[in-house]
């Protein structure tokens, strides 16, 4: 009797990129502000890690105009070449310029996403990015809804989609992969 085990696809470094939906400053009034400190600190560490690692990261505002920049704790740590895409799309893959953002990586078919809201604009998008054919990784603890429900709601949706659902720091280690790495303290002590 032969036994199948279930594939568990893990976050790598030369494949990923981490995208950045809706971290805005109106958006984020209206969050749980204990649940979105954890979010935006979250948001942070993988941003920094992204960024020790040679990790491309994208970022989107949705009509700043009505709900603001970036929240400028996330602002401030993006990558100078993160040039934030602006959209009304609920969706990131229908917003016009967004594609030609994650397409300058061709070979990066791993998309990291956190951000606002969950049940919407992270919803669709993730949903417009598997249909594209990437690999998509939600980490729970990196994505808000102003409703814990919804969020709870569409994180179960994801699960049974085949978006992988997984947690900061597992993104973390994953893209580091072994403690030998010559990057392994400066990631390890986001996590400590």
């Amino acid at each position: 009797m032969t036994i199948h085990q279930a594939q568990m696809p893990l976050c790598q470094r030369g494949l990923s990129q981490l995208l950045i939906i809706d971290a805005q400053e109106r958006l984020a009034a209206a969050m749980q502000p204990e649940e979105l400190a954890l979010v935006v600190d979250n948001i942070n560490r993988l941003i920094t890690a992204a960024k020790t690692l040679g990790i491309p990261v994208i970022a989107t505002q949705h009509y700043s105009k009505g709900l603001g920049p970036i929240i400028e704790t996330i602002h401030a740590n993006l990558p100078q070449t993160a040039d934030p895409t602006e959209k009304t799309a609920f969706s990131c893959c229908t917003a016009p310029g967004f594609e030609r953002n994650i397409s300058l990586q061709p070979n990066r078919r791993q998309l990291i996403v956190v951000g606002m809201e969950a049940h919407i604009c992270i919803a669709q998008t993730v949903s417009g990015l598997q249909r594209w054919g990437y690999q998509v990784f939600v980490p729970a603890d990196g994505i808000i809804s102003r409703n814990a429900a919804h969020k709870a709601n569409v994180l179960e949706r994801m699960r049974h989609s085949g978006i992988q659902v997984v947690c900061t720091e597992s993104v973390g280690f994953e893209w580091l992969g072994d403690s030998s790495d010559a990057q392994f303290r400066e990631v390890w002590s986001l996590f400590k």
